[in-house]
Parts: structure tokens; C-alpha cells; sequence
């Protein structure tokens, strides 16, 4: 009987690591991007991407806009530098007040000209049109214009999920990853759930970053106000975030307490 108990815990300490092992690690195929890219052993490969799409304005957007001119700044009518000498004027909160929303109708409000419309057009359209009107009042003049405020969110297994500022014309969606803090262990890479504003509404699209074509699909480059979801594998709850050597040791220690007391007895 006493050899009966001694196997009977020998065995369940085995089916116990086992299953704790295998509960806590997370397959290295669902947590490597490119895997064909990977895989390769040549160093040099080239991918086109012809697929970059030129953000279109909507509203509640925010356009930066300014006009230089060779003029005296007191008589350029369009000059704008009220609290330019303020560090705030610089922050997030300071570049908003003083950039230039887009309405639900999609015009913007400019001084000394009124509406202009400037919804479904490009950045460079939009600048096009912007100096084409500004001439009108002055004519050695250069206009420019950006969208003040470019953000993303990305929502579920980042490292640090939220709102992302971004200070930049274009960025790709392994930047946007990296300036999350990059995915979880537990984020199914091959599900990712890109969320975009149209002119229509919202559209979703899956994205599978361990596929190498994701480099040359046209949701490679993220746009503004896309939202990014890392939908978590399953079984997450039940598993460890980090290899548990404290609760395998702790139980290889009872089990062999046990036995020694049946031992004994």
C-alpha cells in the first residue's frame, strides 16, 4: 500500500509540472512577426509597397496653418503669434486651441476669409488650396499646413495600451507597435483588429503580422485616428505571465514532504 501512495505522488508531481509548464508557454510560432522573413537564410530582400494612400480630411480633424510672408508681421493679416513665446503654446492642449477644426460639414473657419472647404481633400490639396486663397490677400506668400494632431489607440495586449501622439507625417504599423510598447506574449499577432474612420463610417480589417505580405498590404501605413486591437490568445487567464519556478519548487517540496510522512508512518 505504502508503494501504491509513493507512485500514486510520483506520478501526479509529474502530471502537476507538466501541466504547469505547458499552461505557462506560449508557443514561439504565435509570437514571432514576418515568420517567412524570419525563416530565410538570405539577408537581403526587397518588398514593395505601392499601397500608401494619402489620408483624406475629415471632421474633427485639426489643421496647423501658417502664412509666412516677406511682409512686416504687423502687416500680415493671416500672422498668428499670440503665445507663440508660451511653452504651452507648444503642448497638446496649446497646438489644438490654436489649430483650425474641421466641422461636421467639413469646412474650416479662416480668418479674414470665412469657410473653406477642405473635407476628402489630401494635406497637399488642402495646403494648394489654403495658398491659392491666401494670394488673393498677399501676394509673396508661403503657406504651411499639417495636421496638428495625428493619433492613434491601441487598445488590448500592449505593452502599453492607450492613445499614441504622433509627431510625423507617416509611420507603419510595426512603429505603431513599437511606440505601444509592443504586444504581449499573449496577443494573437495573427488577428490584429485595425479599426479606420471613412468617409462612410468605420471599417475593420484583420491584419496578420506574422505573415510577410503584411509589408506589402495597404494597411501597412496607419492613418490618423486608426485604433488597433491585440485581441488576447485563449486561455490567458490560466496562464502565467512569467515561467512559475517558486510554485513548481514549492510543490515538488510538499509532494516529497508527503511521502516522507507516509513513509514514516
Amino acid at each position: 500500500m505504502e508503494k501504491f501512495i509513493r507512485q500514486f505522488f510520483k506520478f501526479g508531481i509529474l502530471i502537476l509540472v507538466a501541466s504547469t509548464i505547458f499552461s505557462s508557454c506560449i508557443p514561439i510560432k504565435r509570437i514571432k512577426y514576418l515568420q517567412q522573413e524570419v525563416e530565410k537564410n538570405d539577408t537581403i530582400r526587397t518588398h514593395f509597397n505601392s499601397e500608401l494612400i494619402d489620408y483624406h480630411l475629415q471632421p474633427g480633424d485639426n489643421l496647423y496653418i501658417k502664412v509666412n510672408s516677406v511682409l512686416a508681421t504687423s502687416d500680415n493679416i493671416f500672422a498668428d503669434d499670440k503665445g507663440s513665446s508660451s511653452s504651452n503654446y507648444y503642448s497638446d492642449a496649446g497646438i489644438y486651441l490654436n489649430s483650425y477644426l474641421i466641422s461636421k460639414d467639413g469646412y474650416i473657419d479662416f480668418p479674414f476669409v470665412g469657410k473653406v472647404y477642405v473635407r476628402d481633400l489630401t494635406v497637399e490639396e488642402a495646403k494648394e488650396l489654403i495658398a491659392s486663397i491666401v494670394k488673393d490677400y498677399i501676394k509673396e506668400s508661403t503657406v504651411v499646413l499639417r495636421l496638428a494632431l495625428f493619433n492613434i489607440t491601441a487598445l488590448g495586449e500592449f505593452g502599453r495600451s492607450g492613445q499614441i501622439n504622433i509627431y510625423q507625417n507617416k509611420i507603419n504599423i510595426f512603429e505603431a507597435v513599437a511606440m505601444a510598447g509592443d504586444m504581449t506574449s499573449f496577443a494573437k499577432r495573427d488577428q490584429v483588429i485595425l479599426i479606420r474612420k471613412t468617409s462612410n463610417g468605420s471599417k475593420t480589417e484583420r491584419l496578420n503580422l506574422n505573415d510577410v505580405s503584411i509589408l506589402e498590404s495597404e494597411y501597412y501605413y496607419i492613418q490618423p485616428n486608426d485604433i488597433l486591437y491585440a485581441p488576447p490568445v485563449k486561455g490567458k487567464n490560466f496562464a502565467f505571465a512569467a515561467f512559475p519556478y517558486a510554485l513548481i519548487f514549492s510543490t515538488i517540496s510538499t509532494t516529497l514532504l508527503l511521502i516522507n510522512f507516509f513513509k514514516t508512518n
